[in-house]
């Protein structure tokens, strides 16, 4: 499919919180899609078994087609891979396959590293790969975050946003000390900010004073345009690139580019 003449500077970096309703894939899908606008060949994986991100880019979820079948069953990633709309975008989707896939992977060998083996064949396609997580931290999101580089965490700018997040700072301790030495975090990213509310305003001045230095810039407002885009299987910037959503996602990927 591809033909690279020399080897991409790229990055492997995980979408994870086992925090479900903070605006995970909403990232993972936008991210990689304004990556891909600026230039960045931008590889999209779907790890999370509900699917989402290929539902989201208007893609089924097929049976023998997905990113199951590289971990599993040692089919080659690049034969897997879908293309998108955009240029330089492409999806590994999920299959059905992949929701049983914690229990298949309880008792197989090496069973932390089958998506880091898969990846490392393929990252020299690309300049990003983003994996978009479970809502967990069982086995596929170890075998993300021992894959990665890099970890992007989004928190949802309400009440109960840091729950969760110590548990997830501890897994990453573990997967640095046993499995990827190398892991950093990208960044905490503020999202579903609604800026008429007092509540978010105070939530996320607790952040910056508490986690300032690992802060994107960026924040990710609450926008209808967003909530809209994956019912037509459309990453925000080619259903409204003039929408807030669309900006703020642009801001991210810039700021991720200058990293």
């Amino acid at each position: 499919m591809f033909h690279v003449k020399q080897r991409l500077m790229n990055k492997v970096i995980a979408v994870a919180n086992q925090k479900g309703g903070v605006g995970k894939t909403t990232t993972a899908i936008n991210l990689s899609a304004c990556l891909a606008l600026k230039s960045q060949r931008t590889l999209l994986i779907d790890l999370d078994p509900q699917g989402m991100s290929t539902l989201g880019l208007g893609k089924p979820k097929e049976a023998g087609k997905g990113v199951y079948q590289a971990m599993m069953n040692g089919r080659d990633l690049m034969d897997v891979i879908l293309g998108t709309e955009l240029d330089n975008f492409y999806l590994c989707p999920c299959s059905p396959e992949l929701s049983g896939v914690e229990a298949e992977l309880y008792a197989a060998e090496r069973r932390e590293k089958r998506l880091l083996e898969t990846v490392e064949k393929a990252r020299r396609y690309f300049n990003y790969l983003i994996i978009d997580c479970p809502p967990s931290l069982g086995f596929l999101t170890i075998n993300a975050l021992s894959a990665a580089d890099s970890l992007i965490i989004p928190v949802q700018t309400e009440f109960f946003c840091m729950e969760g997040i110590p548990d997830l700072f501890q897994a990453l301790d573990t997967v640095r000390t046993y499995f990827n030495p190398r892991l950093a975090v990208e960044g905490i990213l503020l999202t579903m900010f609604d800026e008429r509310t007092n509540l978010s305003k105070q939530v996320a001045e607790e952040i910056r004073k508490s986690l300032k230095n690992i802060l994107f810039e960026s924040v990710i407002p609450r926008s209808v345009r967003l909530a809209e885009a994956p019912s037509f299987g459309k990453p925000v910037v080619l259903y409204d690139i003039r929408s807030k959503g669309a900006e703020a996602y642009l801001n991210l990927a810039e700021e991720i580019i200058r990293r």
